[in-house]
């Protein structure tokens, strides 16, 4: 992919798929590493599944029988001498913990490093097309922290105001913007 920010959102909607009910992206930045995580509460994957989910002809998709996400996003990893690592467990062998974890490293000055690109408009497309899913993003440098929280977002407009709402995507967007350009949050 051209951009970590569009493997952020194809790993997060194999979250949604798996009926997560909170996912949770994390960008961890250093002067050298970047580390991408991001972890859900879905119905997770059997050890089976999961020993094989790296093979991009290991699937759940019914349009096409490959499944580049995940094998992309470890490869982009590793070819900057990072690391990938996914975790799991399934639902019906760990009821009451199971989900899923997909953690990778970067080393940003090696050549073959992968922008990060606009996360910004990833977050806020996850949002809008899963209004009624909670998202926690949180994005740390040695320079800044951006953070944004849905559950906190859904305390303060209530049931009455959907997260898809125009104004509150657009809110959301200039929220984002605002922390990464060191700006005060939009009222």
């Amino acid at each position: 992919m051209k951009e970590l920010s569009l493997n952020v959102l194809d790993v997060a909607k194999n979250s949604v798929k798996a009926g997560a009910t909170l996912v949770t992206i994390k960008i961890t930045e250093t002067d050298e590493t970047l580390e991408l995580s991001i972890s859900d509460d879905g119905c997770g994957m059997t050890p089976e599944f999961l020993a094989n989910v790296t093979d991009p002809f290991c699937t759940t998709r019914t349009t096409r029988p490959v499944g580049l996400g995940i094998p992309l996003l470890k490869l982009e990893a590793e070819q900057t001498g990072g690391s990938f690592a996914i975790e799991s467990k399934a639902k019906e062998l760990s009821p009451l913990d199971h989900g899923t974890t997909t953690k990778a490293l970067f080393y940003k000055n090696h050549i073959d490093m992968t922008p990060l690109g606009d996360i910004c408009s990833s977050v806020v497309t996850l949002i809008q097309g899963n209004p009624d899913i909670d998202f926690l993003f949180i994005h740390t440098s040695p320079g800044f922290e951006v953070r944004l929280d849905t559950r906190e977002l859904r305390d303060i407009l209530g049931e009455e105001v959907p997260l898809d709402n125009a104004e509150v995507l657009l809110w959301i967007t200039e929220f984002l913007k605002g922390q990464y350009s060191g700006e005060q949050s939009p009222d």
